[in-house]
């Protein structure tokens, strides 16, 4: 059983939620939130705390962003988009049990500050993560070794800050992708 409710975006998650762990669910119903979605969620933090696991795709991070803005301290599950996809179809339904798994128990907690030297703009330009060749390519495969999902470069090393990703597990995840 999973202590925290998870935040989902529609009833196709749920269910693919339910065959990999015994879980409640709160469905968003798409990237429509409304006030008393918003209110459950809060109050699920409350007595429960909150993962969101949203698709890997834009839609998807735009509810995670609403959500994590909305209440904070949520924590977050993320698949890779291989994981969710299937017949052309991005989601968490499509995921495996096993991804699924994976995931909740590979789980990211948002902190307001970062512990010791945060990243910077320049380290990711440093590790070819934004203004080179592939640099995209690379943000995708480091944000799977580190558990953080895909997003732009501005957007990775906010992930980066929010996650307290230390400068040595970011130099070890480097030395994994290379």
């Amino acid at each position: 059983m999973i202590r925290e409710v998870i935040v989902v975006e529609g009833r196709d998650d749920t269910v693919a939620i339910k065959r990999a762990v015994d879980a409640d669910t709160i469905e968003t119903g798409g990237s429509a939130l409304n006030e008393m979605t918003f209110k459950r969620i809060a109050l699920a933090q409350d007595r429960r705390g909150v993962i969101i696991f949203t698709d890997p795709d834009f839609a998807g991070e735009r509810i995670r962003k609403a959500v994590a803005q909305r209440v904070p301290g949520c924590k977050h599950a993320f698949i890779t988009k291989k994981e969710a996809l299937a017949k052309g179809d991005i989601g968490v339904e499509n995921a495996s049990p096993e991804a699924i798994r994976h995931a909740l128990a590979n789980v990211r907690t948002e902190m307001p500050s970062p512990a010791g030297q945060p990243l910077t703009w320049g380290d990711l330009i440093e590790a070819g993560l934004t203004a080179h060749t592939g640099s995209s390519e690379r943000r995708m495969r480091l944000g799977e070794i580190l558990g953080i999902g895909y997003c732009n470069a501005k957007q990775f090393l906010k992930r980066c800050t929010a996650f307290q990703i230390t400068r040595e597990e970011f130099e070890e995840a480097l030395d994994k992708l290379d």
